[in-house]
């Protein structure tokens, strides 16, 4: 696997190592023990999670905050998204910014997205099936969203405003301001 740090403390894109041939291909998607050695991050999963969506769907943004936060390992398993993350983490030097990343079935890309920042993609093939790894557990009460359009980001969802699909849920999370406040609060 090999790593590349971003512009983001902890933000990390991980590119496995293929093996093909005539049958197809083999990849590792983790390793606790490279990984930490090559991060110098320790974590445990204890949660997997997979969803699948058709073309135009934009799931996002979501964290968890407080005892709950989360670190996750994403990656597209078919098709493909456009990957966006939010640093929520007041303090840091990126608070308030985005970063993208397409994650495709072809790419076999991952992003390891550590605790303190709000996640989402938009589906831009066909269908996509999206999978991720947790380091803590699901907790309602600990979930903030964050508002997908909110001016302050300017994200490019690669996807045009007419064909965003959305959960009503997500087409009504709170402006970055008000997640902030959440976020403290919990």
């Amino acid at each position: 696997m090999e790593y590349s740090k971003t512009d983001f403390k902890d933000l990390i894109v991980c590119k496995p190592r293929l093996f093909q041939d005539e049958r197809g291909y083999f990849y590792e998607t983790f390793n606790e023990a490279h990984f930490a050695k090559n991060t110098g991050l320790n974590l445990h999963f204890v949660q997997d999670n997979q969803s699948k969506s058709t073309r135009g769907v934009i799931r996002g943004l979501h964290m968890q905050g407080g005892a709950f936060a989360q670190a996750k390992l994403v990656r597209c398993i078919q098709g493909s998204i456009l990957d966006v993350v939010v640093d929520m983490r007041e303090g840091e030097p990126t608070f308030g910014r985005h970063y993208a990343i397409t994650l495709s079935a072809d790419n076999h890309t991952q992003l390891f997205i550590p605790r303190g920042f709000a996640h989402g993609f938009s589906v831009l093939s066909p269908e996509a099936v999206f999978v991720y790894k947790c380091d803590n557990f699901y907790d309602r009460n600990s979930e903030v969203g964050v508002a997908y359009n909110d001016p302050a980001f300017e994200i490019d969802w690669h996807i045009p405003e007419a064909e965003h699909i959305l959960s009503d849920k997500d087409q009504n999370n709170p402006a970055f301001a008000e997640a902030v406040q959440k976020l403290r609060q919990l």
